[in-house]
């Protein structure tokens, strides 16, 4: 009898990204209803609706991507446009279209809701490394195609740090870009030289930039550098210190009174633990692992290379942000901000995640499967 050829479609990842997203959302209104009802008039729920209503918008081209065949991206036409696009919205910081929060320019606000330029060129850099990678294939073992490959990924990480000034995105990207190139390259022996490299590029830069000494030093003494950037450290060690084994139950965390600002953004994990303790917080660690293990199944199983890249750098993306996150919370690094993927509050990260997530379960649509 002829078998009979039917396609996979990863239902798991699906429902673990919902229900993440959802836990998001109840843990974005416990740790912001103080404050927004002291800033818009009593209205607690205020940033939990802005990011409902961005989580809504994201489902729609997150449904349109996995309904098409993500074998569309690999056009040299889809590809550069990719690219082009990412241009654009750097280019547009220029413009009065672009708006300025704490000090930095890094949003475009259009109609209704605003932008985050970082997370548009993440995407960007995704498909068109998958396209330049699958593309040259085995000739990445040339020494000059190799180069090109890391002009590739310096571009837009040189253009995120220079144009928006935001490093943590910037080191996001070229992490990607690396992941992926690492995943792709025959010859490994190539990240030796460039690992200690970098190695000796970042800690030149973090000398030359005094600002940045001075994070470094909190790091590592955040209770003398209180009044100079420690505060919201210690604070956040506070939280995860008081919460114990089983927290002190959802919505009654204390330090997210006006004691860890902006606990909806960077520091939510800091309030999953206070109010949900260690049970909590492994709980939120287990979903993100099993959300990095259904990608890495969907990746091994892709019915072509382009397909694997794809998700390489997808996987790479909420692994290295999930780390960052988790890392600068526990003050395992010295302090920056980045949010956690599906949870903390930012329209624009969730709707782009949730477009990568989509293109992941439109590659492991096309899985075939015989019977």
């Amino acid at each position: 009898m002829k078998q009979k050829e039917k396609k996979y479609f990863d239902y798991n990842l699906l429902v673990i990204v919902i229900c993440l997203i959802g836990f998001g959302l109840i843990m974005i209104y416990s740790a912001s209803s103080y404050e927004c009802s002291l800033l818009y008039k009593g209205d607690s729920a205020h940033y939990l609706k802005k990011q409902f209503l961005a989580t809504c918008v994201g489902i729609l081209p997150m449904l349109i991507v996995i309904k098409f065949d993500y074998g569309i991206f690999k056009r040299k036409i889809m590809a550069r446009g990719a690219a082009l696009v990412a241009i654009f919205m750097l280019l547009l910081i220029f413009t009065p279209l672009a708006y300025e929060a704490n000090g930095a320019k890094r949003w475009i606000a259009i109609p209704f809701f605003s932008i985050q330029v970082c997370e548009v060129v993440k995407v960007c850099l995704i498909i068109y490394m998958a396209y330049f990678l699958n593309k040259k294939g085995k000739y990445l073992a040339d020494g000059n195609v190799f180069i090109m490959a890391i002009g590739l990924i310096g571009v837009p990480t040189l253009g995120v740090l220079l144009i928006t000034s935001d490093l943590s995105s910037a080191v996001i990207i070229a992490a990607i870009g690396f992941i992926m190139l690492f995943v792709a390259c025959p010859k490994k022996i190539f990240f030796v030289p460039i690992a200690i490299g970098g190695a000796f590029l970042g800690g030149l830069f973090i000398l030359l930039a005094s600002y940045r000494m001075e994070r470094v030093k909190v790091w590592l003494h955040p209770e003398k550098y209180s009044e100079e950037g420690g505060f919201q450290v210690l604070q956040s060690l506070y939280a995860l210190g008081s919460g114990g084994f089983f927290g002190k139950g959802l919505g009654n965390s204390v330090q997210k009174l006006g004691n860890i600002p902006e606990s909806q953004n960077d520091m939510i994990f800091t309030v999953v633990c206070e109010e949900l303790g260690i049970v909590g917080g492994i709980a939120v660690l287990i979903m993100f692992s099993l959300i990095l293990y259904r990608i890495a199944v969907v990746a091994l199983n892709a019915r072509d290379r382009f397909g694997l890249l794809i998700c390489t750098g997808v996987f790479a993306h909420i692994a290295v942000q999930t780390l960052i996150n988790i890392a600068v919370v526990t003050n395992t690094m010295p302090n920056t901000g980045v949010p956690l993927p599906f949870m903390s509050y930012g329209g624009s990260s969730v709707m782009f995640l949730m477009i990568e997530i989509g293109l992941v379960l439109s590659v492991s649509r096309h899985i075939p499967i015989r019977e």
